[in-house]
């Protein structure tokens, strides 16, 4: 079968080996698969991601970052047959999601980061049946694959201690900022002011219920906060407690994932604010604890979902509470992948690109 192969830094459309469901495994074919910002930087870093995971603990099956490797774990897909041992609850051709890893001889597969089974950049893959969401409500396909992303901007949420009168800052409106702003809407919080350079990215943050958009060329997002309520010194914050006002928890994600970021959300950040910090920084950086300290400043770092976030999330989608209608900006074959993962790299090409091998 066809699918785009990781290859010595590029990205090769190639023949690679038919697959068979093995005890437990469903054969699916794939139908959509986003492209996600880590795709775009393990394309050239992928050997430095996974000794950074390998130093933080994280899952070590073998993976050979200099080997074949199949992109995709953002994806929707179709049943086509079972393996040994499945109940085979789901007919063939009825249309699932899955949290992107596969039980596999005893050990776990992440798919897209695997030497062993394919991701979402091959015309099929292997997925666990337990581990099987069918896709509800006649949600499309393409609105469907988008259920993985945005169950990482669901945990983000979940991970801030937010309260009714918070106030939510969103600095980077690329997909994961975007994740983040539909989940603080669908969790009924407000108001949330969307920063970010990209006017591209700014709308589709005003169209997922962002209330406050913000041109950082133009104005520091900071000062947004005495205007609505939230006093940024700790003095300010003190008098307005002695007579009897309050003001809501601000709560600042971080989406960008670039070093000097969080360093100057900690200097810019009101007195007691907490700092979810979603975006991945690949890099060494550097920040001053002494003004984190002295502001009682929380930083909380957060990394993909819980399965029953991802389930939610997909209801979410299904039942409209999230809408993602027009958030896909491009569809390729797999002939398009390379040229693809190019156009993302200007944020006013594209928001998001899904991966269609059957087109």
């Amino acid at each position: 079968m066809r699918a785009v192969v990781r290859r010595e830094k590029k990205l090769v459309c190639d023949e690679i080996p038919e697959l068979e469901p093995a005890e437990g495994q469903v054969l699916v074919r794939t139908l959509a698969c986003g492209i996600c910002g880590s795709d775009l930087h393990a394309l050239h870093h992928m050997e430095h991601m996974i000794e950074l995971s390998r130093r933080a603990g994280g899952l070590d099956n073998g993976f050979d970052p200099t080997a074949d490797t199949v992109f995709g774990h953002e994806f929707c897909a179709e049943v086509l047959d079972y393996g040994p041992g499945t109940s085979r609850t789901l007919k063939p051709g009825a249309r699932v999601v899955s949290v992107p890893a596969t039980l596999n001889g005893g050990g776990v597969e992440l798919l897209g980061f695997s030497n062993r089974l394919p991701g979402g950049f091959a015309e099929r893959m292997l997925l666990t049946e337990a581990m099987l969401l069918e896709v509800p409500n006649g949600l499309p396909t393409d609105q469907a694959a988008l259920t993985e992303p945005f169950a990482v901007g669901l945990h983000a949420v979940a991970k801030a201690r937010m309260d009714a009168d918070s106030v939510a800052l969103v600095v980077g409106c690329g997909p994961v900022g975007l994740a983040v702003i539909a989940a603080l809407k669908a969790a009924g919080h407000g108001p949330v002011i969307a920063a970010d350079f990209s006017p591209r990215r700014r709308a589709a943050a005003e169209r997922l219920g962002a209330d406050i958009l913000v041109d950082p060329a133009v104005e520091n997002a900071h000062e947004r906060w005495d205007a609505l309520g939230v006093p940024r010194a700790r003095a300010a914050q003190q008098m307005l407690r002695m007579m009897g006002g309050r003001f809501g928890r601000p709560v600042i994600f971080e989406c960008v994932g670039a070093p000097g970021v969080l360093q100057g959300l900690i200097e810019a950040a009101p007195a007691g604010a907490q700092i979810v910090v979603a975006g991945v920084c690949m890099e060494t950086d550097r920040i001053e604890p002494s003004i984190a300290i002295t502001k009682e400043v929380e930083l909380t770092f957060v990394f993909g979902y819980t399965p029953e976030e991802f389930a939610q999330t997909l209801r979410h989608l299904a039942e409209g509470v999230i809408d993602v209608s027009d958030l896909v900006t491009g569809k390729v074959g797999l002939d398009g992948v390379a040229d693809a993962f190019v156009a993302l790299g200007d944020p006013e090409a594209h928001v998001k690109i899904l991966v269609e091998p059957g087109r």
